[in-house]
């Protein structure tokens, strides 16, 4: 395992784990917000990109992983940061990564699948394909909008009474938020008296992967999550049925967006579900996808 900085337009700070019977290299993109190179944000510790290198490494998959700008030690500030901007820190990373003459395979997770999305077009002579997790077929606008209707069943019954006692309408009230953000100019701006990235917001809903997604050549694994409430689940089907390249798609069942076993669809659980590694089922049906690649090849 070694940690090195790599330049990029700001500092990146990348973690290797290369196992010395190594066969490919996986490139680990974390889903959105400030994570560093573990998956981990300040309040919520998910460790997936960590626990994705540790499965894999097992199975003789090298990785590497690295933390956003302005998140542990790379440079940068992350609040200002733009969705293309870590559309660059990948690519950088993809690069950096190729000299080590392994095959690659990006494994990218919700934000990190359209990340990757955009690596297949960018780099397409370098990456060997995609590992999707928990992915989206759809405009980031559409994924919000998908989210709002989602996420109004699991607010809790005491919520929902008072939004109706007030006559609100949360959908049509993050409707709003949506097109304020996709109104602004500047990197970051204040919505409902909090500074966000707003930057970040305008691009990440610009931006639709299934239209990469449909023309790279490269073959792909998506794996949706059947309780997952931040993308839908019903989209790694979609993104089969759009490519005319080699695609599987898997539903696992009572699978969280974070990759957490759930007895049913809930984000209120997840501060306790991140004690708990993410689902067994995940790291070998990866290897055995990465596997069948190289063999096939």
């Amino acid at each position: 395992m070694t940690v090195r900085t790599i330049g990029a337009a700001v500092d990146l700070v990348v973690e290797s784990q290369l196992p010395a019977d190594a066969r490919a290299l996986a490139v680990l993109i974390p889903g959105s917000g400030p994570v560093d190179r573990d998956g981990d944000a300040r309040r919520l510790p998910l460790g997936i990109q960590r626990q994705l290198a540790e499965g894999l490494a097992v199975h003789g998959i090298g990785s590497v992983r690295w933390d956003k700008r302005g998140v542990g030690e790379s440079g940068g500030d992350f609040l200002s940061t733009g969705f293309h901007d870590l559309v660059d820190d990948a690519v950088a990373v993809v690069d950096d990564a190729a000299a080590r003459g392994l095959p690659i395979v990006v494994v990218g997770h919700s934000e990190g699948c359209a990340i990757a999305a955009r690596l297949l077009a960018e780099r397409a002579g370098l990456v060997r394909g995609a590992v999707l997790l928990s992915p989206y077929a759809r405009s980031g606008l559409e994924v919000l909008r998908w989210q709002a209707r989602a996420l109004a069943d699991d607010l809790p019954a005491v919520v929902r009474a008072v939004l109706r006692l007030m006559r609100t309408d949360l959908e049509r009230q993050t409707e709003k938020n949506r097109q304020r953000l996709l109104a602004t100019t500047r990197d970051v701006e204040r919505i409902g008296g909090v500074r966000v990235n707003a930057r970040w917001f305008r691009e990440f809903m610009a931006y639709d992967p299934s239209v990469d997604l449909a023309a790279a050549p490269h073959p792909v694994l998506a794996v949706a999550a059947a309780f997952d409430l931040q993308s839908p689940p019903d989209d790694a089907a979609r993104i089969a049925e759009l490519r005319p390249a080699p695609t599987r798609a898997v539903t696992l069942s009572a699978l969280s967006h974070i990759l957490r076993p759930q007895a049913a669809p809930t984000l209120r659980s997840y501060r306790s579900d991140v004690r708990r590694p993410i689902d067994k089922r995940i790291v070998p049906l990866i290897a055995e996808w990465v596997s069948g690649q190289l063999d096939g090849a």
